[in-house]
């Protein structure tokens, strides 16, 4: 994955940061220095500390320049200390009041929302033209249950063009991520299993877990880069750990994404343990600047489980993503004609002439462009309206960030007294089995902050007593 100079210069710093050589409080050298020692122009450094500080690593202060700030460790480090032992999971009540109110990624659910992307309007066309071919026979025959034919290609071509090449026998068709997801976990385990998961972690697979009657090991994770492989290990070897669900690419709640050389690690551990892999690729075609490229590239043994799905990029309503099971890849296609037969053959052949004709091409770049001025829209906000003490992460892609508070505050406490504005956050406790997020938020840009959302934001500074004199 290639980075950009200044994001380079920001990694070298934040590891320097993390590995204690500059501590709280230091001064960092002024931005001439950084260009001088980096031979990068003074522009790239000041984008290079501009992201760290929007991650709370490090604070500018007037005439002095920049210092490391007293959150740092917080804010670019593990949140969660030590590994916790192997538990059930148990998704509070809260979790099903959220998805039942639609609002897992919107502040104001009930706010207007503005015009459809016009490569929408495309696929709806692509779509209603496929509802029309051959209606009788979709009526009365099943598709294939590995999906059709010419989608796969077209979804292997696109993992040809992020350095991942699959063979589109090697890919079936899902009824969407978490599809992929459960029957993952259904070909890997047997009840009583335990899986790994970065923390904090994604509430549906902290759901799925506790469907499938698996036990659950939250393995810290820097809000920034992820996890560790040797924190991973560490948890595979003291309890047997069978499967790591991961998400190396701008994960939720976070938005971090794991460095190159730890993902190499991360698939290298398959072939030391009995350990299988299952990468949460959703969010893959989200990245502003890069291309991510899926830890699966690294997979020579058949032992990472790849899912995806177009709903975050696309449309929430296709209802349609993707497997590749390496090793399980026969089971996982049985799993899945027992708990589903087959994927609508209508859904399939028009997103297969959308993708043939290079409209989702197009529509990726239209989309990250407006995702990245709607995070931008939030950081803004959050700056405006918020004062301290707290930090926040600032993803390279993907659709939230993550804000930690002070740890006297609730967020959970504050999602009723939010409500009666017509307001629904998404607190920290919903990601974790424990109640170490219980002052954590994730926060999403995935509609534009104005207006009444703008509003919303000032509105949970208020409330949760972060607001800005």
């Amino acid at each position: 994955m290639t980075e950009y100079l200044y994001q380079r210069l920001a990694s070298a710093l934040r590891q320097q940061i993390e590995q204690g050589v500059w501590q709280a409080g230091d001064r960092l050298p002024s931005i001439r220095a950084l260009s001088s020692d980096h031979r990068m122009a003074k522009i790239s450094v000041q984008k290079a500390l501009h992201t760290l500080e929007a991650s709370g690593l490090i604070e500018a202060r007037a005439r002095s320049g920049y210092f490391v700030s007293p959150r740092a460790v917080r804010a670019g480090g593990s949140q969660t200390g030590d590994t916790d032992s192997p538990r059930t999971v148990n998704l509070p009540q809260l979790f099903h009041e959220i998805m039942a109110r639609s609002a897992a990624f919107d502040l104001c659910p009930g706010a207007q929302l503005g015009s459809p992307a016009p490569h929408l309007l495309r696929l709806n066309r692509h779509l209603g033209r496929a509802l029309r071919h051959q209606p009788g026979r979709k009526a009365i025959y099943y598709g294939d249950p590995d999906g059709l034919p010419t989608l796969r290609e077209q979804i292997g071509a696109r993992y040809r063009s992020r350095g991942c090449p699959l063979d589109p026998a090697e890919i079936a068709i899902t009824g969407g991520c978490q599809n992929s997801l459960f029957l993952a976990l259904m070909a890997c385990c047997q009840p009583g299993d335990t899986v790994a998961v970065e923390s904090p972690a994604f509430y549906g697979v902290l759901q799925l877990l506790q469907q499938l009657g698996l036990k659950v090991v939250e393995i810290p994770a820097c809000p920034v880069r992820g996890v560790r492989a040797e924190e991973l290990e560490a948890a595979v070897r003291r309890w047997q750990v069978k499967v790591c669900v991961l998400t190396p690419s701008y994960a939720t709640p976070t938005g971090a994404t794991i460095p190159v050389e730890e993902q190499r690690k991360l698939v290298a551990l398959t072939r030391r343990y009995p350990l299988t892999l299952v990468e949460d690729d959703i969010y893959g075609d989200l990245g502003f600047h890069l291309q991510a490229e899926p830890l699966k590239r690294f997979d020579t043994l058949g032992k990472v489980i790849l899912c995806g799905s177009f709903s975050k990029s696309l449309s929430r309503d296709l209802r349609l993503g993707w497997i590749s099971g390496g090793q399980f890849h026969r089971r996982i296609v049985q799993l899945k004609l027992i708990n589903q037969l087959s994927v609508s053959q209508a859904t399939q052949e028009g997103l297969t002439s959308f993708l043939a004709e290079g409209h989702y091409k197009r529509h990726l770049a239209s989309v990250r462009r407006q995702l990245m001025n709607q995070r931008d829209q939030l950081v803004d906000a959050i700056t405006e309206e918020w004062s301290g003490p707290y930090a926040h992460t600032l993803p390279e892609g993907g659709l939230s960030l993550w804000l930690e508070l002070s740890p006297a505050v609730d967020t959970k406490a504050a999602y009723q007294a939010l409500l009666a504005h017509n307001i629904v956050i998404t607190p920290g406790a919903l990601f974790t089995t424990s109640s170490r997020f219980d002052h954590c938020l994730r926060l999403s840009f995935c509609q534009p902050v104005t207006g009444v959302r703008r509003q919303a934001i000032a509105r949970i500074a208020s409330v949760l007593g972060h607001q800005s004199p």
